[in-house]
């Protein structure tokens, strides 16, 4: 049997590019970030997609 899979810096660092729409924290914390509603946030989202860059783009950070 294969040991515990090993943590990389690369999967986290690919995760926090991404905005999970669908996560209610990450939806507030992006929110609160930029100052926007979560709804605010939600529809960026599916406007320009899940890229953390281009959301925050899109509510004018």
């Amino acid at each position: 049997m294969a040991g515990p899979k090993k943590k990389t810096a690369r999967g986290r660092k690919q995760d926090r590019a991404r905005v999970a729409g669908g996560q209610g924290y990450e939806v507030r914390y992006e929110s609160k970030k930029t100052g926007r509603s979560a709804s605010a946030v939600k529809k960026a989202v599916k406007k320009v997609g899940n890229t953390r860059k281009r959301v925050e783009k899109r509510l004018g950070r």
